[in-house]
Protein backbone atom coordinates (compact mmCIF):
# COMPACT_ATOMS: atom_id res chain seq x y z
CA UNK A 1 0.00 0.00 0.00
CA UNK A 2 2.89 2.38 0.69
CA UNK A 3 4.17 1.84 -2.84
CA UNK A 4 0.74 2.46 -4.36
CA UNK A 5 0.23 5.63 -2.32
CA UNK A 6 3.60 6.94 -3.46
CA UNK A 7 2.75 6.57 -7.18
CA UNK A 8 1.47 9.64 -9.01
CA UNK A 9 0.63 9.78 -12.70
CA UNK A 10 2.24 12.58 -14.71
CA UNK A 11 0.78 14.78 -17.43
CA UNK A 12 3.02 13.06 -19.97
CA UNK A 13 1.31 9.73 -19.21
CA UNK A 14 -2.16 11.24 -19.59
CA UNK A 15 -1.13 12.83 -22.91
CA UNK A 16 0.09 9.42 -24.16
CA UNK A 17 -3.17 7.79 -23.08
CA UNK A 18 -5.08 10.50 -24.93
CA UNK A 19 -3.14 9.78 -28.14
CA UNK A 20 -3.84 6.04 -27.83
CA UNK A 21 -7.57 6.61 -27.25
CA UNK A 22 -7.78 8.98 -30.23
CA UNK A 23 -5.96 6.44 -32.44
CA UNK A 24 -8.34 3.67 -31.32
CA UNK A 25 -11.39 5.79 -32.14
CA UNK A 26 -10.01 6.70 -35.55
CA UNK A 27 -9.33 3.00 -36.12
CA UNK A 28 -13.04 2.46 -36.74
CA UNK A 29 -12.79 4.71 -39.80
CA UNK A 30 -9.21 4.14 -40.93
CA UNK A 31 -7.93 0.62 -41.22
CA UNK A 32 -4.71 -0.29 -39.43
CA UNK A 33 -4.93 2.43 -36.77
CA UNK A 34 -6.57 0.07 -34.32
CA UNK A 35 -3.53 -2.26 -34.38
CA UNK A 36 -1.25 0.76 -34.10
CA UNK A 37 -3.20 1.95 -31.05
CA UNK A 38 -2.92 -1.52 -29.46
CA UNK A 39 0.82 -1.55 -30.05
CA UNK A 40 1.15 1.93 -28.49
CA UNK A 41 -0.81 0.74 -25.47
CA UNK A 42 1.53 -2.21 -24.89
CA UNK A 43 4.54 0.05 -25.36
CA UNK A 44 3.15 2.58 -22.87
CA UNK A 45 2.47 -0.13 -20.29
CA UNK A 46 6.00 -1.47 -20.71
CA UNK A 47 7.52 1.99 -20.32
CA UNK A 48 5.36 2.70 -17.27
CA UNK A 49 6.52 -0.53 -15.62
CA UNK A 50 10.17 0.32 -16.41
CA UNK A 51 9.61 3.82 -14.98
CA UNK A 52 8.18 2.36 -11.76
CA UNK A 53 11.13 -0.02 -11.46
CA UNK A 54 13.60 2.86 -11.98
CA UNK A 55 11.92 4.93 -9.26
CA UNK A 56 11.28 2.20 -6.67
CA UNK A 57 14.35 -0.02 -6.98
CA UNK A 58 16.13 2.35 -4.57
CA UNK A 59 14.50 2.56 -1.14
CA UNK A 60 15.70 6.09 -0.42
CA UNK A 61 15.88 7.76 -3.79
CA UNK A 62 16.14 11.29 -2.41
CA UNK A 63 16.59 12.92 0.98
CA UNK A 64 15.39 16.38 1.95
CA UNK A 65 15.82 18.57 5.02
CA UNK A 66 14.14 21.87 5.82
CA UNK A 67 16.16 24.49 7.69
CA UNK A 68 14.12 27.24 9.36
CA UNK A 69 15.12 29.88 11.93
CA UNK A 70 14.37 29.18 15.58
CA UNK A 71 12.00 32.13 15.43
CA UNK A 72 10.64 34.46 12.78
CA UNK A 73 10.94 38.24 12.79
CA UNK A 74 7.54 39.86 12.33
CA UNK A 75 7.20 42.05 9.25
CA UNK A 76 10.59 41.02 7.82
CA UNK A 77 11.72 38.58 5.15
CA UNK A 78 12.91 35.44 6.93
CA UNK A 79 15.18 32.99 5.05
CA UNK A 80 14.11 29.37 4.53
CA UNK A 81 16.24 26.60 3.05
CA UNK A 82 15.48 23.10 1.77
CA UNK A 83 18.48 20.87 1.05
CA UNK A 84 17.82 17.94 -1.33
CA UNK A 85 20.16 15.11 -2.28
CA UNK A 86 19.59 12.75 -5.24
CA UNK A 87 20.52 9.10 -4.55
CA UNK A 88 19.47 7.84 -8.00
CA UNK A 89 21.97 7.04 -10.75
CA UNK A 90 20.11 9.19 -13.25
CA UNK A 91 19.26 12.87 -13.62
CA UNK A 92 16.01 13.42 -11.73
CA UNK A 93 13.33 16.05 -12.19
CA UNK A 94 11.78 17.10 -8.89
CA UNK A 95 8.78 19.10 -7.81
CA UNK A 96 9.16 20.17 -4.17
CA UNK A 97 6.06 21.27 -2.25
CA UNK A 98 6.66 22.67 1.21
CA UNK A 99 3.67 22.72 3.57
CA UNK A 100 4.04 26.25 4.94
CA UNK A 101 1.80 27.56 7.77
CA UNK A 102 -1.77 28.56 6.97
CA UNK A 103 -1.10 32.18 8.01
CA UNK A 104 0.92 32.80 4.84
CA UNK A 105 -1.98 31.80 2.58
CA UNK A 106 0.45 30.29 0.07
CA UNK A 107 -1.76 27.87 -1.83
CA UNK A 108 1.14 26.31 -3.69
CA UNK A 109 4.65 26.75 -2.34
CA UNK A 110 6.25 24.56 -5.02
CA UNK A 111 9.62 24.54 -6.74
CA UNK A 112 10.62 22.68 -9.93
CA UNK A 113 14.28 21.67 -10.04
CA UNK A 114 16.63 19.18 -11.71
CA UNK A 115 19.39 17.35 -9.86
CA UNK A 116 22.13 15.33 -11.61
CA UNK A 117 22.87 11.73 -10.64
CA UNK A 118 24.17 11.47 -7.07
CA UNK A 119 24.04 15.26 -6.86
CA UNK A 120 22.45 17.76 -4.47
CA UNK A 121 20.82 21.16 -4.55
CA UNK A 122 19.51 23.74 -2.07
CA UNK A 123 16.28 25.69 -2.45
CA UNK A 124 16.28 29.12 -0.81
CA UNK A 125 13.15 31.18 -0.35
CA UNK A 126 11.78 33.77 2.07
CA UNK A 127 8.66 34.10 4.20
CA UNK A 128 7.25 37.35 5.61
CA UNK A 129 4.91 36.89 8.58
CA UNK A 130 2.62 39.78 9.50
CA UNK A 131 1.21 38.48 12.80
CA UNK A 132 2.87 37.34 15.99
CA UNK A 133 2.15 33.86 17.31
CA UNK A 134 2.84 30.21 16.53
CA UNK A 135 3.33 29.12 12.92
CA UNK A 136 3.09 25.38 12.22
CA UNK A 137 4.91 23.81 9.28
CA UNK A 138 3.81 20.51 7.77
CA UNK A 139 5.89 18.04 5.79
CA UNK A 140 8.17 18.58 2.80
CA UNK A 141 6.83 16.69 -0.22
CA UNK A 142 9.21 15.73 -3.03
CA UNK A 143 7.84 14.30 -6.29
CA UNK A 144 10.56 12.60 -8.38
CA UNK A 145 10.47 11.79 -12.10
CA UNK A 146 12.90 9.64 -14.05
CA UNK A 147 14.04 10.62 -17.58
CA UNK A 148 10.97 8.77 -18.93
CA UNK A 149 8.70 11.14 -16.98
CA UNK A 150 5.57 8.94 -16.98
CA UNK A 151 5.35 8.25 -13.24
CA UNK A 152 6.19 10.36 -10.18
CA UNK A 153 7.23 8.97 -6.83
CA UNK A 154 6.36 10.95 -3.73
CA UNK A 155 8.71 11.24 -0.77
CA UNK A 156 7.71 12.97 2.47
CA UNK A 157 10.20 14.35 4.97
CA UNK A 158 10.01 15.96 8.37
CA UNK A 159 7.28 16.22 10.94
CA UNK A 160 5.01 19.08 11.90
CA UNK A 161 7.18 21.79 13.47
CA UNK A 162 6.29 25.08 15.15
CA UNK A 163 8.19 28.33 14.67
CA UNK A 164 7.19 31.31 16.87
CA UNK A 165 6.94 34.77 15.31
CA UNK A 166 8.48 37.44 17.54
CA UNK A 167 8.52 41.23 17.17
CA UNK A 168 11.01 42.40 14.58
CA UNK A 169 14.37 41.42 16.11
CA UNK A 170 15.98 41.85 12.66
CA UNK A 171 15.05 45.54 12.74
CA UNK A 172 16.28 45.77 16.32
CA UNK A 173 19.68 44.29 15.43
CA UNK A 174 20.01 46.55 12.40
CA UNK A 175 19.55 49.71 14.46
CA UNK A 176 21.77 48.32 17.22
CA UNK A 177 24.66 47.81 14.80
CA UNK A 178 24.14 51.25 13.30
CA UNK A 179 24.07 52.81 16.77
CA UNK A 180 27.29 51.05 17.80
CA UNK A 181 29.05 52.18 14.61
CA UNK A 182 27.51 55.68 14.81
CA UNK A 183 25.91 55.20 11.40
CA UNK A 184 22.27 55.76 12.36
CA UNK A 185 22.15 58.64 9.87
CA UNK A 186 22.24 56.06 7.06
CA UNK A 187 18.70 55.03 8.04
CA UNK A 188 17.38 58.57 8.46
CA UNK A 189 18.19 59.06 12.16
CA UNK A 190 19.23 62.68 12.53
CA UNK A 191 22.20 64.15 14.32
CA UNK A 192 20.93 66.69 16.82
CA UNK A 193 23.12 69.70 17.55
CA UNK A 194 23.68 69.91 21.28
CA UNK A 195 23.41 73.38 22.81
CA UNK A 196 25.61 73.65 25.89
CA UNK A 197 26.46 70.40 27.64
CA UNK A 198 25.04 68.04 30.20
CA UNK A 199 26.53 67.95 33.69
CA UNK A 200 27.69 64.34 33.93
CA UNK A 201 31.50 64.41 33.99
CA UNK A 202 33.38 61.77 31.95
CA UNK A 203 37.11 62.63 31.78
CA UNK A 204 39.79 65.32 31.43
CA UNK A 205 41.47 65.46 28.04
CA UNK A 206 43.80 67.66 26.04
CA UNK A 207 42.27 70.68 24.36
CA UNK A 208 41.77 70.43 20.60
CA UNK A 209 40.45 73.18 18.31
CA UNK A 210 36.69 73.21 18.46
CA UNK A 211 36.33 72.32 22.14
CA UNK A 212 34.21 74.69 24.23
CA UNK A 213 36.64 77.06 25.99
CA UNK A 214 34.20 77.25 28.92
CA UNK A 215 35.12 73.66 29.84
CA UNK A 216 38.85 74.41 30.35
CA UNK A 217 40.11 72.89 33.60
CA UNK A 218 42.59 75.48 34.84
CA UNK A 219 44.04 73.34 37.64
CA UNK A 220 44.81 70.48 35.28
CA UNK A 221 46.18 73.01 32.76
CA UNK A 222 48.59 74.38 35.38
CA UNK A 223 49.78 70.88 36.31
CA UNK A 224 50.34 69.70 32.73
CA UNK A 225 51.50 73.06 31.37
CA UNK A 226 49.06 72.71 28.45
CA UNK A 227 45.38 73.36 27.96
CA UNK A 228 43.16 70.63 29.42
CA UNK A 229 39.37 70.53 29.20
CA UNK A 230 36.64 68.65 31.02
CA UNK A 231 34.76 66.20 28.81
CA UNK A 232 31.09 65.57 29.51
CA UNK A 233 28.72 62.87 28.31
CA UNK A 234 24.98 62.50 28.05
CA UNK A 235 23.31 61.98 31.39
CA UNK A 236 22.63 58.31 31.88
CA UNK A 237 20.21 56.08 33.76
CA UNK A 238 17.11 58.07 32.89
CA UNK A 239 13.81 56.18 32.78
CA UNK A 240 12.12 55.79 29.39
CA UNK A 241 8.77 53.99 29.19
CA UNK A 242 6.98 52.92 26.02
CA UNK A 243 3.21 53.01 26.51
CA UNK A 244 1.43 50.84 23.93
CA UNK A 245 -2.26 51.27 23.21
CA UNK A 246 -3.73 47.84 22.29
CA UNK A 247 -7.29 49.01 21.71
CA UNK A 248 -9.31 48.73 18.50
CA UNK A 249 -7.87 51.96 17.03
CA UNK A 250 -4.51 50.19 16.70
CA UNK A 251 -5.86 47.34 14.57
CA UNK A 252 -5.89 49.30 11.29
CA UNK A 253 -3.70 47.41 8.78
CA UNK A 254 -0.98 48.94 6.58
CA UNK A 255 1.03 46.72 4.21
CA UNK A 256 -0.20 43.62 6.03
CA UNK A 257 0.88 44.73 9.53
CA UNK A 258 -1.49 46.29 12.06
CA UNK A 259 -0.57 49.56 13.76
CA UNK A 260 -0.15 47.58 16.98
CA UNK A 261 2.53 45.40 15.38
CA UNK A 262 4.28 48.48 13.99
CA UNK A 263 4.28 49.93 17.53
CA UNK A 264 5.57 46.66 19.01
CA UNK A 265 8.41 46.45 16.47
CA UNK A 266 9.34 50.09 17.12
CA UNK A 267 9.25 49.54 20.89
CA UNK A 268 11.68 46.63 20.63
CA UNK A 269 14.18 48.57 18.49
CA UNK A 270 13.82 51.77 20.56
CA UNK A 271 14.24 49.94 23.88
CA UNK A 272 17.48 48.42 22.62
CA UNK A 273 18.81 51.86 21.63
CA UNK A 274 17.73 53.28 25.01
CA UNK A 275 19.70 50.63 26.90
CA UNK A 276 22.74 51.06 24.60
CA UNK A 277 22.65 54.79 25.37
CA UNK A 278 22.83 54.02 29.11
CA UNK A 279 19.20 54.78 29.99
CA UNK A 280 16.65 52.41 31.51
CA UNK A 281 13.89 51.02 29.31
CA UNK A 282 10.46 49.96 30.52
CA UNK A 283 7.06 49.23 29.05
CA UNK A 284 3.35 49.52 29.84
CA UNK A 285 0.57 48.08 27.65
CA UNK A 286 -3.12 48.85 28.07
CA UNK A 287 -6.57 48.91 26.53
CA UNK A 288 -9.73 48.79 28.71
CA UNK A 289 -7.35 47.94 31.55
CA UNK A 290 -3.59 47.92 32.05
CA UNK A 291 -2.19 44.59 30.83
CA UNK A 292 1.58 44.69 31.35
CA UNK A 293 3.85 46.79 33.52
CA UNK A 294 7.56 46.08 33.03
CA UNK A 295 9.69 48.29 35.32
CA UNK A 296 12.44 50.28 33.63
CA UNK A 297 15.89 48.74 33.85
CA UNK A 298 19.13 48.39 31.90
CA UNK A 299 20.20 45.00 33.24
CA UNK A 300 21.44 42.33 30.86
CA UNK A 301 18.15 40.38 30.75
CA UNK A 302 15.94 43.43 30.20
CA UNK A 303 15.83 43.11 26.40
CA UNK A 304 14.86 39.45 26.68
CA UNK A 305 12.06 40.37 29.12
CA UNK A 306 10.84 43.11 26.77
CA UNK A 307 10.87 40.76 23.78
CA UNK A 308 8.96 38.03 25.63
CA UNK A 309 6.42 40.57 26.91
CA UNK A 310 5.86 42.02 23.44
CA UNK A 311 5.47 38.56 21.91
CA UNK A 312 2.45 37.82 24.12
CA UNK A 313 0.55 41.07 23.51
CA UNK A 314 -2.98 40.53 22.18
CA UNK A 315 -5.96 42.78 21.74
CA UNK A 316 -9.57 42.35 22.85
CA UNK A 317 -10.72 45.14 20.50
CA UNK A 318 -11.87 47.26 23.47
CA UNK A 319 -11.76 51.03 23.92
CA UNK A 320 -8.63 52.43 25.58
CA UNK A 321 -9.15 53.57 29.19
CA UNK A 322 -6.65 56.39 29.76
CA UNK A 323 -7.87 56.99 33.30
CA UNK A 324 -6.52 53.57 34.31
CA UNK A 325 -3.26 54.31 32.50
CA UNK A 326 -2.93 57.61 34.38
CA UNK A 327 -3.54 55.93 37.76
CA UNK A 328 -0.99 53.20 36.98
CA UNK A 329 1.67 55.69 35.89
CA UNK A 330 1.09 57.86 38.96
CA UNK A 331 1.35 54.86 41.29
CA UNK A 332 4.23 52.98 39.63
CA UNK A 333 6.45 55.78 38.28
CA UNK A 334 7.72 57.92 41.14
CA UNK A 335 10.67 59.35 39.18
CA UNK A 336 10.29 61.84 36.33
CA UNK A 337 10.46 59.79 33.13
CA UNK A 338 10.13 60.03 29.38
CA UNK A 339 6.82 58.47 28.31
CA UNK A 340 6.47 57.51 24.64
CA UNK A 341 2.82 56.73 23.95
CA UNK A 342 1.97 54.75 20.80
CA UNK A 343 -1.67 55.34 19.88
CA UNK A 344 -3.78 56.71 17.06
CA UNK A 345 -6.33 59.51 16.60
CA UNK A 346 -8.41 60.14 13.51
CA UNK A 347 -10.24 63.26 14.72
CA UNK A 348 -9.99 66.17 17.15
CA UNK A 349 -13.04 64.88 19.03
CA UNK A 350 -11.17 61.64 19.84
CA UNK A 351 -8.19 63.63 21.16
CA UNK A 352 -10.27 66.03 23.25
CA UNK A 353 -11.74 63.15 25.26
CA UNK A 354 -8.24 62.05 26.33
CA UNK A 355 -6.52 65.43 26.54
CA UNK A 356 -7.11 65.94 30.31
CA UNK A 357 -5.25 62.68 31.05
CA UNK A 358 -2.40 63.68 28.72
CA UNK A 359 -2.09 67.05 30.45
CA UNK A 360 -1.91 65.41 33.87
CA UNK A 361 0.74 62.96 32.67
CA UNK A 362 2.78 65.83 31.19
CA UNK A 363 2.87 67.64 34.56
CA UNK A 364 5.13 65.03 36.14
CA UNK A 365 6.75 63.43 33.10
CA UNK A 366 7.92 64.21 29.57
CA UNK A 367 5.14 62.88 27.35
CA UNK A 368 5.52 62.12 23.64
CA UNK A 369 2.38 61.05 21.77
CA UNK A 370 3.15 59.00 18.65
CA UNK A 371 0.31 58.57 16.17
CA UNK A 372 0.00 57.66 12.52
CA UNK A 373 -0.60 59.26 9.16
CA UNK A 374 -3.17 57.50 7.03
CA UNK A 375 -0.97 56.64 4.07
CA UNK A 376 -3.94 55.18 2.19
CA UNK A 377 -5.17 58.75 1.72
CA UNK A 378 -1.96 59.88 0.01
CA UNK A 379 -3.06 58.86 -3.48
CA UNK A 380 -6.39 60.61 -2.99
CA UNK A 381 -4.72 63.81 -1.80
CA UNK A 382 -2.35 63.88 -4.79
CA UNK A 383 -4.90 62.86 -7.43
CA UNK A 384 -6.84 65.21 -9.71
CA UNK A 385 -10.60 64.64 -9.40
CA UNK A 386 -12.43 63.75 -12.60
CA UNK A 387 -15.98 63.58 -11.31
CA UNK A 388 -18.21 64.85 -8.52
CA UNK A 389 -17.64 61.56 -6.68
CA UNK A 390 -13.85 62.06 -6.84
CA UNK A 391 -14.25 65.63 -5.51
CA UNK A 392 -16.26 64.29 -2.57
CA UNK A 393 -13.66 61.63 -1.75
CA UNK A 394 -10.78 64.10 -1.99
CA UNK A 395 -12.58 66.60 0.24
CA UNK A 396 -13.09 63.96 2.93
CA UNK A 397 -9.42 62.92 2.64
CA UNK A 398 -8.26 66.53 3.03
CA UNK A 399 -10.49 66.89 6.10
CA UNK A 400 -8.90 63.87 7.79
CA UNK A 401 -5.40 65.03 6.87
CA UNK A 402 -6.11 68.52 8.21
CA UNK A 403 -7.40 67.13 11.50
CA UNK A 404 -4.14 65.21 11.98
CA UNK A 405 -2.22 68.52 11.71
CA UNK A 406 -4.63 70.14 14.17
CA UNK A 407 -3.99 67.34 16.66
CA UNK A 408 -0.24 68.09 16.54
CA UNK A 409 -0.89 71.79 17.21
CA UNK A 410 -3.30 71.03 20.06
CA UNK A 411 -0.81 68.75 21.77
CA UNK A 412 1.94 71.35 21.39
CA UNK A 413 -0.36 73.97 22.93
CA UNK A 414 -0.59 71.82 26.08
CA UNK A 415 3.18 71.26 26.29
CA UNK A 416 3.02 67.72 24.93
CA UNK A 417 5.49 66.52 22.31
CA UNK A 418 4.14 64.60 19.33
CA UNK A 419 5.31 62.48 16.40
CA UNK A 420 3.03 62.19 13.37
CA UNK A 421 4.53 59.49 11.17
CA UNK A 422 3.75 57.03 8.38
CA UNK A 423 3.68 53.49 9.80
CA UNK A 424 6.73 52.37 7.80
CA UNK A 425 8.84 55.24 9.22
CA UNK A 426 7.70 54.77 12.81
CA UNK A 427 10.95 53.33 14.20
CA UNK A 428 13.24 55.96 12.66
CA UNK A 429 11.03 58.90 13.66
CA UNK A 430 10.61 57.63 17.22
CA UNK A 431 14.36 57.13 17.67
CA UNK A 432 14.90 60.64 16.27
CA UNK A 433 12.53 62.13 18.85
CA UNK A 434 14.20 60.22 21.71
CA UNK A 435 17.68 61.39 20.65
CA UNK A 436 16.42 64.94 20.20
CA UNK A 437 14.92 65.09 23.70
CA UNK A 438 18.03 63.48 25.17
CA UNK A 439 20.36 65.96 23.48
CA UNK A 440 18.26 68.84 24.79
CA UNK A 441 18.62 67.53 28.35
CA UNK A 442 14.91 66.79 28.70
CA UNK A 443 15.52 63.10 29.40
Amino acid sequence: MKVIRAIYLSNRLFAAIGIIVASALLGYAIGGLESFARALLYLLLSLAIIDILLLFRVKKGVTASRFAPEKFSNGDQNPMRIFIQNMYQFKAKLMVIDEVPDQFQMRKASFDIEIPAAGSKAINYELRPVKRGEYHFGKTNVFVKSPLGLISRRFQFGESTMVPVYPSYIQMRKYELLAISNQLTLQGVKKIRRLGHNQEFEQIKEYVPGDDFRTINWKATARRDQLMVNNYQDERSQQVYCLIDKSRVMQMPFEGLSLLDYAINATLALSNIIIKKGDRAGMITFQHKVSTVLPASKRNKQMQLIQESLYNQKTLYKEADYSRLFVTVKRKLTQRSLLILFTNFESMAALERQLPYFSNLAKNHVLVVVFFENTELKDLLESRPKSVKDIYYKTIAEKYDHEKRLIVKELRKHGIYSVLTPPQDLTVNTINKYLELKSRGLV
